[in-house]
């Protein structure tokens, strides 16, 4: 499967770290890939617009089911594309891809300090928030295979079987080796 020559990628900033600003959009003016850099939040709006053709994510944990464990909101950017017909792809080293979980239900989530978002800057700086608030704070979320268009990996791209609407990411591993 050959994917299409791309004209800007648009990356989000990634908080609390700012990931997508700092690593990310250094790497592409570095290779002087086109791109701008968008607030998280302004996902959906983009995607509104008309003006995304394919998201594109990176992956921690691949379920052998096609199940992806990333960053924290990875899911909710799915759901936006799955709404507005977006193709949503996951591009992952084979590495990333953990044939002993059957599914996503079995990735263990990180919980993250709460100050983190009790705080400015990340949890250095002074509290913000009001005390005594309770806080959940994943490092991670789960998004379903079923909202996966593909799994990009360095061997080539992942797609379903027409038949099943699965991955058979074990056949594709195999045919690689």
């Amino acid at each position: 499967m050959m994917l299409p020559q791309i004209e800007q990628l648009v990356l989000m900033e990634l908080l609390l770290f700012n990931q997508g600003s700092r690593l990310t959009a250094f790497e592409l003016v570095h290779d002087k890939i086109p791109a701008a850099l968008i607030a998280d939040s302004a996902a959906a709006a983009l995607m509104k617009s008309g003006r995304v053709d394919a998201v594109v994510v990176g992956a921690d944990r691949v379920a052998s089911n096609g199940d992806t464990a990333n960053k924290i909101g990875t899911y909710s950017v799915a759901l936006c594309a799955k709404f507005h017909n977006v193709p949503f792809y996951v591009a992952a080293p084979l590495t990333s891809i953990d044939l002993s979980l059957s599914s996503g239900e079995e990735i263990v989530i990180e919980e993250r300090s709460p100050k983190e978002l009790l705080n400015s800057r990340g949890g250095l700086g002074e509290q913000v928030a009001a005390s005594g608030i309770s806080v959940w704070n994943p490092a991670f979320d789960v998004t379903p295979a079923n909202i996966i268009s593909g799994i990009i990996t360095e061997k080539g791209v992942i797609t379903k079987s027409s038949a099943a609407d699965a991955f058979d990411i074990k056949a594709f591993i195999q045919k690689t080796l």
